[in-house]
């Protein structure tokens, strides 16, 4: 059985959706449930973690309580998910966990890909492409958390962990991969891939491999070896009054908002340098939304460009302005469900953290996608309450429309 450990909540949702893909019935969590918790039949399971941009030691202290209730669960197999963009700076997070990851789970060669074709991220030549474009030219190297100024994955990965790291080449992978691996001494080896049929290929070698890391791509790969029991049944739609709940400050983000006022569709924004109180922030934009005609779908955002980013960052500092607008979201979420919105959008791996935990969710089931790799999360123990966690570089660019509009 695999279990998968992501670095962030939407990358949780992505990998789960990935997985459910090829007819595995999978659980998705967010952090690591009690062990007495009760689980129904499945053939995989996600632990989604806030680890991507957490201190080092809470990371790996949070990625190997993962490990153990995954493998306490009956695991074989783990699958440790981070970003198709590897978004992780040389102080980032990537290195130390697979390191702590691979000493528990006594791995020698942990194989490895950002690859996600069906996300337009491949791997060639050991650099990663972002729709065709190198990552550190791609949008990704203003990346307001995370800036990508190096698209060379060994580079990348070598700042962060001692231990060997290698290249398998393409012409490799679809010659002999079997030999290659045998053959390595490298303890992490970045495989390239570039299209869909060659993740197949690199999973189906890798089915006894103990641990594996990578992008939703390889997961859909791996899980390609290991038939399902059955396929989940469907879920039905999700339904009932909808808002847009937004804190990513991505480029493809910010094209999303300015789709959703294009359209008309209200819009408030939270501008922590106005009002730094998180309490206040939020209660303002509730008193908004109360004045909103029914039906009105609206979106509420902290998502800015470069240039208000910059001075926000300038006059609260980094970590403030992240904790104000993160309690606040937190706080509007939680304001927005008791007022009677049932389909929840969220657009952001920090501000989905912030809802989840503001909401006291703990998991639930993965329902159809509203576009590759952004599925609805149906709750546990909240029938009537659908989420989407829209990872920020997600989703076509009338996204929040759509998934705000009528029905799932």
């Amino acid at each position: 059985m695999i279990g998968a450990i992501a670095d962030d909540y939407t990358g949780g949702t992505d990998v789960a959706v990935a997985l459910r893909s090829q007819g595995l019935r999978t659980l998705l969590f967010f952090g690591a449930p009690p062990e007495s918790t009760g689980l129904p039949g499945h053939d995989a399971v996600v632990v989604a973690l806030k680890s991507r941009s957490a201190p080092v030691e809470q990371a790996t202290a949070q990625s190997l309580a993962a490990l153990e209730w995954l493998r306490h669960d009956g695991c074989d197999q783990i699958y440790f998910k981070y970003c198709s963009t590897f978004d992780s700076t040389p102080l980032g997070n990537i290195g130390p966990v697979l390191d702590v990851l691979a000493d528990a789970l006594r791995a020698e060669t942990v194989v490895m890909t950002p690859s996600s074709p069906q996300h337009r991220r491949t791997q060639y030549q050991g650099h990663l492409f972002v729709g065709g474009t190198l990552l550190a030219e791609s949008h990704m190297r203003d990346h307001p958390v995370n800036p990508m100024r190096d698209s060379y994955l060994p580079r990348l990965l070598r700042a962060q962990t001692a231990e060997p790291v290698g290249v398998l080449p393409l012409e490799t992978v679809r010659a002999d991969l079997a030999a290659a691996l045998s053959a390595t001494e490298d303890r992490y080896l970045l495989v390239d891939a570039v299209e869909e049929s060659d993740l197949t290929v690199i999973g189906r070698a890798l089915r006894e491999a103990p641990l594996v890391a990578g992008a939703a791509g390889l997961a859909r790969g791996l899980a390609t070896a290991r038939p399902g029991t059955a396929d989940s049944p469907a879920l039905p739609p999700a339904v009932g009054p909808a808002a847009v709940l937004s804190g990513s400050c991505s480029a493809r983000t910010l094209e999303q908002i300015a789709a959703m006022i294009r359209v008309g569709r209200p819009a408030y924004r939270l501008d922590p340098v106005i009002q730094s109180d998180p309490d206040l922030l939020a209660a303002g934009a509730l008193a908004w939304y109360d004045g909103l005609p029914d039906g009105a779908a609206p979106l509420i955002y902290s998502s800015m460009g470069p240039v208000d980013l910059r001075r926000t960052q300038e006059v609260l500092g980094t970590d403030e302005s992240a904790w104000i607008l993160e309690r606040a979201s937190g706080l509007v979420a939680e304001g927005l469900v008791d007022k009677g919105v049932r389909r929840l959008v969220v657009a952001g791996g920090e501000t989905s953290g912030a809802v989840v935990g503001a909401l006291g969710i703990t998991g639930g089931a993965v329902g159809a996608e509203a576009d590759v790799g952004v599925p609805w999360i149906h709750p546990v123990g909240r029938p009537d309450l659908a989420l989407l966690l829209k990872s920020g570089n997600f989703g076509h660019v009338g996204l929040l429309v759509t998934a705000s509009g009528e029905g799932e």
